[in-house]
């Protein structure tokens, strides 16, 4: 909530609704009829018109983040971990990681765009009963429940549709919110200007209770997954999402970060969560593992449960691609902690163990196959020519003010048929993809290891991760002290197991920058330098790899949590800071 955008009561804001479109494929294009987007009209007219009505809930899913730039400059949350580093180094990314972060100094502030979605979504709520909304059967075409599809078919059960989605968006942003700041200032219903909205934030208990209700709600009332809706309207809520948005709520409110007496039970409750989602046998892991992201001519898959508007683009290949070719920016590096942590194919170890059949000389020889699939490295070929980080090479250290900090560059998300600065340039529809079935898996799986420890179980469903066509990594194990054989991990163990499986198959995702917090490991993981690898090349033709530090980090106990904006403060001092900032 933007508190002083509360204070409206007026809706003018419906010009500026008028003029948005929904979520591309994901969503039909209902506003636009331009000879209604001169002056202001009234909540009434709004209520009374279907397109205008159905706009305010569209309207709403423009607040849903992009998260493939928030600097404006193409970094991406991962160079605020040790995923990565950013080759601008003027970057505001780098707030996050080098002691600056405070209230007079913010980054990726989504507070009041994530409060300006939840009163979109309370508005819709608010008034749609009494809209004029009219039914679309088109909308929603298959169900696995016949009744639940007939009654989808309704004006009735339509409006009911219409309000789950915005129960799973409240439901969303609230979370957004939850997981940036702490407790939050809880926004259920449409604020007006003559309310006291210098407000106290809510507990978290409270935060987890109501995002938990409004997903129950939206669960209630959703179409089942995203193959129940027609191609134009795939995209929307639907019950899977709201359940993925459950599992994730639960999985952080059960974590050390939330948790700090290890309450199994908050476990039990998260682990159950997943194993829901996982029991409506509604999505599955596909291959090959980079396809999960690009959408294609076929909207969705059955991998990705709830996606942000799948634009097309190419920004994502011109943002992050080696600087030899064609101009790219070369932006997201991933560092050496991110790449070692990628096993060994064969062996399924570690690079760091001795018995792994890693070669020093021969770095990137039969590695985990993600490996190939989200890191650019030298020798790889790309756009039919091998890449060059060597130092010297058209695409290494010092190649010029874009080149490679750490000698690596991304791949994940690319199409490599996407062109950029060329006279015609060719485009790939992407989304943001912000929860797939991969991650409801290793959800459980961490869960339920806390609640009965690494039994068969976890040990299933952590496999069914690496194992999956493409990927066929041998079965997830620990060694014993000896290092000589295979034998059942302890909890402990396997916990380390699950926070690196996580690591490597969700790496680029979002989610290590808040995985790293909830597990109270931030000076474990980002208080320290991180690391790059310097290859020369020899007349020979041959490498030499040389490991090096490429920037320190800065990481305080108060940097679990983002800052509130001081803007925020002076508006509503209520609310309180953070502690240590």
């Amino acid at each position: 909530m933007m508190l002083n955008e509360m204070k409206s009561k007026k809706y003018t804001f419906y010009i500026a609704i008028m003029l948005l479109t929904a979520l591309g494929t994901g969503c039909k294009k209902y506003l636009d009829d331009g000879s209604v987007t001169e002056g202001p009209i009234t909540g009434q007219q709004v209520w009374a018109n279907n397109d205008y009505a159905r706009g305010v809930l569209n309207s709403a899913y423009t607040n849903v983040p992009d998260r493939y730039d928030i600097d404006d400059n193409g970094a991406m949350q991962a160079s605020a971990t040790d995923e990565a580093v950013n080759s601008n180094l003027n970057s505001s990314i780098y707030t996050f990681t080098n002691g600056t972060w405070s209230p007079f100094r913010t980054v990726d502030d989504l507070y009041s765009n994530l409060y300006t979605g939840l009163r979109r979504a309370n508005l819709f709520l608010a008034n749609v009963n009494a809209s004029n909304i009219v039914s679309v059967p088109s909308e929603v075409v298959k169900d696995p429940d016949p009744v639940k599809a007939a009654y989808d078919s309704t004006l009735t059960g339509q409006k009911a549709r219409l309000k789950g989605e915005a129960f799973f968006l409240r439901a969303y942003f609230h979370f957004e919110l939850l997981q940036r700041y702490g407790r939050i200032v809880l926004a259920t219903r449409v604020f007006e200007n003559n309310e006291e909205l210098n407000l106290p934030r809510n507990t978290f208990a409270e935060c987890v209770s109501q995002i938990t209700l409004d997903c129950d709600s939206a669960i209630q009332r959703l179409p089942a997954y995203t193959d129940s809706y027609s191609n134009t309207y795939k995209g929307r809520a639907t019950q899977t999402a709201a359940m993925a948005l459950k599992s994730r709520l639960l999985l952080y409110a059960a974590s050390p970060q939330y948790n700090p007496s290890a309450d199994v039970a908050k476990w039990q409750t998260a682990a159950n969560a997943a194993k829901a989602i996982i029991d409506r046998n509604l999505h599955s892991l596909i291959t090959p593992y980079n396809n999960i992201f690009l959408f294609g001519t076929a909207p969705y898959n059955k991998e990705v449960i709830f996606s942000g508007q799948p634009s097309s683009r190419n920004d994502i290949e011109q943002n992050n691609a080696p600087v030899g070719y064609d101009g790219a920016l070369g932006r997201t590096n991933p560092t050496q902690e991110m790449v070692d942590a990628f096993e060994m194919r064969t062996t399924g170890r570690l690079v760091t163990d001795p018995l792994s059949g890693y070669s020093a000389t021969n770095p990137y020889a039969n590695r985990d196959p993600r490996f190939d699939l989200v890191i650019h490295y030298n020798g790889k070929t790309y756009k039919s020519r091998a890449i060059e980080t060597f130092v010297g090479g058209r695409d290494g250290l010092g190649a010029n003010v874009n080149a490679t900090k750490t000698g690596y560059y991304m791949r994940k998300f690319f199409n490599d048929g996407v062109t950029w600065n060329q006279q015609s340039n060719t485009s790939s529809r992407r989304p943001w993809v912000i929860f797939r079935y991969a991650e409801i898996l290793l959800n459980y799986a961490e869960a339920l290891n806390e609640v009965q420890g690494p039994n068969a179980e976890v040990l299933r469903y952590v496999n069914l991760v690496r194992q999956r066509t493409g990927v066929a990594l041998p079965a997830l194990q620990t060694t014993n002290p000896t290092g000589n054989a295979y034998v059942q991990p302890t909890k402990e163990a396997m916990r380390e197991r699950i926070h690196h499986e996580r690591q490597v198959e969700l790496c680029f995702e979002g989610h290590r920058f808040f995985d790293v917090r909830r597990w109270k490991e931030g000076a474990r993981f980002f208080n320290v330098p991180v690391n790059g690898m310097r290859i020369t090349k020899n007349a020979n033709g041959t490498f030499n790899y040389e490991r090096f530090q490429v920037q320190n980090r800065v990481f305080g106990d108060q940097n679990y949590l983002y800052p509130i904006s001081q803007n925020e403060l002076n508006r509503a001092p209520a609310l309180g800071q953070n502690p240590g900032y």
